[in-house]
């Protein structure tokens, strides 16, 4: 027996079909992210575009967060919306012509969307697939035998003179089903994140408090923003400070459930509970932490002072055992990051839990994460900390088989702040000035090249440590015409940064950043 009907393929239009699959496959997400909202689970949604990231090639990442930055993340969640709203479409056009094939679309399609909260052991949220999958059958099924969508008085739609009563009957059921599964998308997702936004925490940011460190930093020296507009701070406030990670959705993990593991090569595995983890002594830490997609001159990277527990001193705990190599972090979304063990020799590598004085922001890795100065973050900074495993080096955590350097130290650079590319100063004595930082070493000098010519050393900033970055500043007597700053950086260890060119991948750009203004008479 067909599954296909022939005498289905009459009772409604095409484009019917087409819009209400489409229609249907929306309220069906939108109901979806209602019932996550009401579980208290990641939405299947946002599930499914994280996996779309985890499978895309290095390259394609790469390529995505170099041209995006933090945009990448909403526009993969939309790219999946629109490629699931497509296939509603198609399936809307095959349940025109057989219900049996389209409910078996369905099927097949709400086991896809549940795969990836099953593979990250979120049961509950793959149930939240279920009644979308009911939604959307439902209203396949209406299509299917012919029915209305909606009954016809529900939008007033006026006849065009050059439409049949039948031709005008077909828009009001259109219009009125398209306006009702809207609705039902709009009002179910903006439930389900009001939901998710009010599940109770037993523990989330806003309820802690840091403890007194038992190693704090020294008061923060004078910024030079105060008299240079527009250079960046002596550290990055939280809300500006960059965020490049996997996760489409920032996770909301209940400190008072949390637990972190430590295990892998070690004597003793540990779990800690975050009143422990608070309870050890605490150190605080001025680090500057960059991307590796950071172009030269570029914005993904910032200072703040981290308060934690000394890593090592965690991992002398557990007692490091003999082929023990190199260190991974694991996130809540199983997303991982592994660096040589030897770095943590001499520097404040951490189990962070705050962040500028205050308990780590959910967007930045709350209850937990990773900051190990010197490195670049895809190798270190593991945000939503849940584990530490010691491994051997023949371990590949998630960026290396996507084409990436294993080691990757921060390169050393120099950045111009003031004045912006391409801007228009007047002739006078006007600044150049910006942030630089050598990563271990610490900044020795900044020197400014204009137009071309000698090098001039630039006046420094005050030093908050060798692992920050550092504010410089050069008198300029700028001249009328067109002119060409270049900025760069001497280590403390004597060493110049290099001009040459590089992309970042596969560790990282380089090259000396170059603006070019105009200055008027």
């Amino acid at each position: 027996m067909s599954l296909v009907d022939p005498d289905r393929s009459q009772s409604v239009s095409p484009r019917v079909a087409a819009l209400a699959g489409t229609g249907a496959v929306a309220a069906g997400l939108g109901v979806s992210e209602l019932a996550a909202g009401a579980l208290g689970v990641p939405t299947p949604l946002g599930a499914l575009a994280e996996t779309v990231i985890v499978l895309a090639p290095g390259g394609l990442a790469t390529t995505a967060i170099d041209a995006l930055g933090g945009l990448a993340r909403p526009l993969t969640l939309t790219a999946v919306v629109v490629v699931a709203l497509a296939l509603g479409a198609g399936v809307g056009l095959l349940a025109r012509r057989s219900w049996q094939l389209a409910s078996a679309l369905i099927a097949v399609a709400a086991v896809l969307g549940a795969g990836p909260a099953l593979s990250a052991g979120e049961q509950l949220a793959a149930l939240a697939v279920v009644p979308a999958a009911l939604v959307t059958g439902a209203v396949l099924r209406l299509v299917a035998v012919g029915s209305d969508l909606l009954p016809r008085a529900a939008v007033a739609v006026r006849p065009t003179p050059h439409e049949d009563a039948a031709t005008s009957q077909e828009r009001r059921r259109l219009v009125g089903g398209l306006v009702a599964l809207g609705a039902v998308a709009v009002l179910s997702t903006a439930g389900g994140r009001w939901l998710g936004a009010r599940r109770a925490l037993a523990l989330s940011p806003s309820d802690l408090s840091l403890p007194e460190p038992a190693q704090a930093a020294g008061p923060l020296p004078r910024d030079l923003g105060r008299q240079v507009e527009g250079i960046d701070p002596v550290l990055t406030p939280v809300e500006d400070f960059y965020r490049i990670d996997t996760a489409v959705t920032v996770p909301r993990v209940d400190a008072g459930n949390w637990v972190l593991r430590v295990r892998g090569l070690v004597e003793e595995p540990l779990t800690l509970t975050y009143e422990a983890l608070r309870d050890l002594p605490q150190v605080e830490a001025d680090i500057t932490l960059a991307c590796v997609s950071n172009e030269v001159g570029g914005d993904l990277v910032g200072t703040a002072r981290w308060t934690g527990v000394r890593l090592d001193e965690l991992l002398d705990r557990a007692g490091v055992l003999p082929g023990a190599e190199q260190v991974v972090g694991r996130a809540t979304d199983g997303w991982d990051a592994g660096f040589p063990l030897e770095v943590l020799d001499g520097r404040d590598a951490l189990v962070a839990i705050g962040m500028n004085g205050e308990p780590l922001p959910a967007r930045h890795g709350f209850p937990a994460r990773l900051i190990v100065p010197g490195l670049f973050g895809y190798v270190s900074a593991t945000k939503w900390l849940i584990e530490i495993e010691l491994t051997p080096w023949d371990y590949d955590a998630y960026w290396i088989p996507r084409g990436w350097a294993k080691e990757a130290p921060m390169r050393r650079a120099a950045r111009i702040d003031v004045p912006r590319p391409g801007q228009s100063l007047q002739a006078g004595t006007t600044a150049v000035a910006g942030v630089a930082w050598a990563p271990m070493v610490g900044v020795e000098a900044v020197e400014v090249q204009v137009d071309g010519g000698d090098w001039q050393a630039a006046e420094l900033g005050p030093e908050l440590g060798v692992a920050a970055w550092r504010q410089w500043h050069l008198p300029w007597e700028a001249e009328s015409g067109q002119h060409t700053l270049r900025a760069r950086v001497v280590g403390g260890d004597g060493r110049t940064q290099t001009g040459q060119r590089s992309d970042p991948r596969p560790d990282g750009a380089t090259g000396w950043h170059t603006v070019e203004v105009t200055v008027g008479g």
